[in-house]
């Protein structure tokens, strides 16, 4: 099976959203309110509000003069995306959002709240391109790539939410993001990479989430991954690998057919090598398909040689979604798949997941209304 896919890492800007505040850096912000004729200080001003006070309505910013906010709100805070429905599980500690953007793309975040910290997975992409044919966001295709705000958006209204107690638990806050929603992150790599540095920068550049809170996956774009590595960043890059063999994952990974294995682990030692971090491999445990005990010695063997210490294995049970072929492994084949890899001297452990009986899981988002 042969799928041809795009030399580029960004797509076109079709359907772009306009201007937003958290599309711009602080030389940006400067630059866009002088264009108002405001004087320089009012972008940290601004900033502030929206990045330290998580406050995305100019009217609201009581700080500014009255008479600008309406013009600031017009030029750096269009619209960007509404609230379609909130749905929640695990005792309200749990809660996918569906949200429209202006031009009516759907998208989904999910936030999850846990004893010691609290992670949103957000979107990067509304679908996605990778026709993964196991995973439901990746059979929908792909519609477009967000923005740096429709991005970093998501990370703001999850910190307000958990600031204002609308999750279960009582106030609280948002501790950790993952890239692991809609979309290849970095198939939308500028973006993205603008994002985390909102995200993990302090106040007023960034919400001041730690970056080694902050995870971005990808299916293997091996040339981005190194591009990835030299931004001299200390985010967790994970790999969704999901088997160590060409062959098959040509057929779970379609990308394999352009970057193969042994090229996605060698740009992954490099981010390692660089970043100094663990890389994290995602391994999707599918019946009969994967879970076979050679392929877990495999695993393990290729992950040992070309990382060493510096990798951990998620194994992730399958999760259903409406129609498929597709089904989890066994529990036992399971415990016997991580026995075997952790006998390689890889790490390796079952993720916990979250959400499935409302379609918020890994590999169930779908964006539909």
């Amino acid at each position: 099976m042969t799928v041809s896919l795009p030399l580029v890492f960004d797509a076109p800007r079709r359907g772009m959203p306009p201007r937003h505040l958290a599309d711009l850096d602080a030389e940006g912000r400067r630059a866009a309110v002088e264009e108002l004729g405001l004087p320089k200080f009012r972008a940290d001003q601004i900033a502030r509000q929206y990045y330290g006070r998580l406050q995305a309505d100019p009217e609201q910013m009581t700080d500014l003069p009255a008479p600008v906010r309406e013009k600031i709100g017009e030029a750096l805070f269009p619209p960007l995306m509404s609230v379609v429905k909130h749905v929640a599980c695990d005792g309200g500690e749990t809660r996918k959002t569906l949200w429209r953007a202006g031009d009516g793309t759907l998208l989904e975040s999910v936030l999850m709240r846990y004893p010691d910290r609290a992670t949103l997975c957000i979107s990067s992409q509304a679908g996605c391109g990778m026709a993964c044919p196991f995973c439901a966001t990746g059979q929908g295709g792909l519609n477009r790539n967000l923005s740096t705000a429709e991005i970093v958006d998501q990370v703001r209204a999850a910190a307000a939410a958990m600031r204002d107690g609308e999750v279960a638990g009582g106030p609280g806050r948002l501790s950790n993001i993952v890239f692991m929603g809609m979309g290849e992150p970095l198939a939308n790599y500028k973006r993205v990479v603008a994002a985390v540095r909102r995200i993990t920068s302090p106040s007023p550049d960034g919400f001041g989430i730690s970056q080694r809170n902050v995870v971005v996956s990808t299916v293997g774009l091996a040339p981005a991954i190194r591009k990835l590595a030299d931004e001299d960043l200390s985010v967790t890059l994970a790999v969704s690998l999901h088997t160590p063999d060409d062959e098959l994952r040509d057929t779970l990974v379609p990308v394999n057919n352009r970057w193969a294995v042994a090229e996605v682990l060698d740009a992954a030692r490099y981010y390692a090598d660089k970043s100094g971090r663990r890389v994290s491999i995602e391994y999707a445990l599918i019946r009969d398909i994967n879970d076979q005990p050679w392929r877990a010695d495999m695993l393990g063997q290729k992950l040992h040689k070309a990382l060493g210490s510096r990798v951990h294995v998620n194994v992730i049970p399958l999760n259903p979604t409406p129609g498929s072929k597709w089904d989890a492994s066994p529990k036992p084949v399971e415990t016997e798949f991580v026995r075997r890899v952790n006998a390689q001297g890889v790490p390796c452990t079952v993720r916990d997941t979250r959400g499935q009986e409302i379609a918020a899981a890994c590999g169930q988002l779908a964006a539909e209304g």
